[in-house]
């Protein structure tokens, strides 16, 4: 299929992407991997596509104070090969592996998976399971959410219509953390049935489950979370085994 009629921006400046947002119906394009199958299928219909990927200065990772800011057109290809981000925050680099595939990783971002808000997806649980905050715009202003926040329902998040996510904030592991991520799907590069991210300290335990509920699901124990069914228990039990 075909998407239907649309308009067409490619703005060079936030601040022009914003005011462009701010219109009726009007849709961003990052990477393209969710937004154009969506739009192919006509389940997206938007009046406007806003391109991002002319705009200067959302595609840097750094490191400041110890915090990992990482922007929201950083491509995955782009997180996989940080050295910085396999040093210090090992659970995005066991994970994005499992993003897709070499080649869509090459065109897909962290931001646009992020705010797909694929129940499925790596990138919303580990970012959850690590405690990452998320940087978004609008005309009206700047506003800073937590992944509870952000994340409320399947393929659904908080951000109104003009708002842009434009950085994530991924605070240090704690000391000494292990960390781990598995998950189970048919075939390599399908959407999981189900996923573990894990995060072992002295301190405290984060286990980030996808697949299991409508949004990421963190918590300290498997006691605490309530399945839809036993065989999907059993499976995310037998991941925990396998990351532990």
């Amino acid at each position: 299929m075909k998407p239907a009629p649309f308009e067409y921006a490619a703005p060079e400046t936030l601040e022009e992407a914003l005011e462009l947002l701010a219109g009726d119906d009007a849709k961003a394009l990052a990477g393209g991997q969710s937004l154009v199958p969506l739009l192919n299928f006509r389940v997206a219909r938007p009046r406007l596509l806003v391109d991002l990927n002319r705009i200067v200065g959302l595609d840097g990772i750094r490191v400041e104070n110890g915090t990992l800011f990482l922007g929201a057109l950083v491509r995955q290809a782009a997180l996989e090969r940080s050295d910085a981000v396999a040093e210090q925050w090992p659970l995005l680099r066991q994970a994005i592996r499992f993003v897709g595939h070499p080649q869509t990783r090459t065109r897909g971002t962290v931001g646009g998976s992020v705010v797909h808000a694929d129940p499925a997806a790596e990138l919303p649980c580990v970012l959850a399971t690590l405690g990452a905050r998320f940087h978004v715009r609008s005309r009206r202003g700047a506003r800073v959410v937590s992944a509870g926040e952000l994340f409320v329902g399947a393929l659904i998040t908080s951000l109104e219509p003009d708002e842009l996510l434009v950085e994530i904030e991924v605070p240090a592991p704690p000391p000494g953390a292990r960390s781990a991520f598995v998950e189970y799907a048919r075939t390599h590069g399908d959407f999981a049935l189900a996923g573990v991210a894990l995060l072992d300290s002295a301190e405290e335990r984060r286990i980030g489950l996808l697949g299991v509920a409508p949004t990421p699901v963190v918590v300290s124990s498997l006691d605490q979370v309530e399945f839809p069914d036993e065989y999907l228990r059993a499976l995310v039990h037998e991941l925990l085994r396998s990351a532990a």
